[in-house]
């Protein structure tokens, strides 16, 4: 019998159980079935966890977007893809934390052959969510400045090296020495190190006094007012996370007019709407890897049972890179 993990109620890590599951016998004609090789951590698996964003169904429901494995069975219209392919998502509906499990055929991706199903299991989430970032939200230009809180996670590695090969130079803020390194190595050209130094007098200083034109903000209430004032006029704030917090609620007006700021608040799901957006989106990503312009960071494989465990590790905000949950 497969296993799985479910959140059996709102909060913490431990809210996590290991449990015994059965599949149908028939597989929805639009689906396919997945045996799972890797599972993709993700920040947002802890906000279903703990309630921050609400889940789709009653409790106790199996987490997660994102994995990775091999085609053991079609649906009765799946086109395009046979038994044995190699694919991934990275997408709702979510219950990505399971050994096998059925996935509508729309929402899933052949892997080329140059990249391993744990690589794809890592990155394509993460790696989308640059992509949208920076080719289709903003489109970032060579020789332009901006700035990236939390630089050294998973998608700050990846930003990194996407906007390295464009020729776009980052600010990236981190938390200790090992993590501004790691993110130099991958071709952050500032760091700032926010424990021991002011961000916003920084940048100030790497842009001549101007502010950037764009700060990439994922991690919330601890830098919301720092993100404000590093910008220039006419400057956009993108907050596509919190992992400090909900951003408090702002008075509009006050906050934005004082730049003639723009700010918003997108998700990779409203990004990859239809097939065509996701694997246009997919397919410059892969690209990009096989060049050997991007590359993935793997911090730790952990057992799908010990899932519990990978919660605790990413929310201690000490790791870097991607986790990934083998089955």
């Amino acid at each position: 019998m497969p296993k799985k993990i479910v959140i059996t109620e709102l909060g913490g890590p431990n809210v996590l159980k290991y449990v015994d599951y059965n599949l149908n016998d028939q597989i929805a004609e639009e689906n396919v079935r997945i045996e799972q090789s890797a599972i993709g951590l993700n920040y947002i698996d802890t906000y279903h966890r703990s309630g921050i964003y609400p889940l789709p169904n009653d409790l106790p429901v199996c987490p997660g977007l994102e994995a990775s494995g091999k085609i053991i069975g079609l649906g009765s219209k799946v086109k395009n893809f046979e038994v044995g392919d190699r694919v991934c998502y990275a997408s709702i509906p979510i219950g990505a934390y399971c050994e096998i499990r059925d996935f509508p055929a729309s929402k899933i991706i052949k892997i080329p052959t140059e990249i391993s199903e744990n690589s794809a299991a890592s990155i394509l989430l993460q790696g989308m969510t640059v992509e949208y970032l920076f080719e289709r939200l903003y489109k970032i230009k060579e020789n332009e400045t901006i700035l990236f809180h939390a630089v050294a996670g998973g998608v700050g590695l990846l930003a990194c090296q996407w906007a390295k090969s464009i020729g776009c130079k980052v600010i990236g803020t981190v938390s200790n020495e090992f993590k501004g390194d790691l993110a130099k190595k991958n071709g952050c050209t500032h760091i700032i190190n926010y424990k021991k130094e002011n961000v916003i007098n920084k940048v100030k200083e790497i842009t001549d006094g101007k502010g950037v034109p764009i700060v990439y903000d994922g991690v919330g209430k601890d830098t919301f007012e720092t993100s404000l004032e590093c910008l220039d006029y006419r400057g956009l704030f993108v907050s596509f996370g919190q992992s400090s917090g909900m951003i408090p609620e702002v008075d509009l007006h006050k906050t934005f007019h004082r730049k003639s700021l723009f700010y918003t608040r997108p998700t990779l799901m409203h990004y990859n709407l239809t097939r065509e957006e996701l694997e246009n989106s997919s397919n410059l990503l892969f690209k990009k890897i096989i060049n050997k312009e991007i590359k993935e960071h793997i911090y730790k494989v952990i057992e799908l049972k010990n899932a519990s465990t990978a919660h605790e590790l990413i929310q201690s905000r000490k790791t870097y890179g991607s986790i990934i949950l083998k089955p």
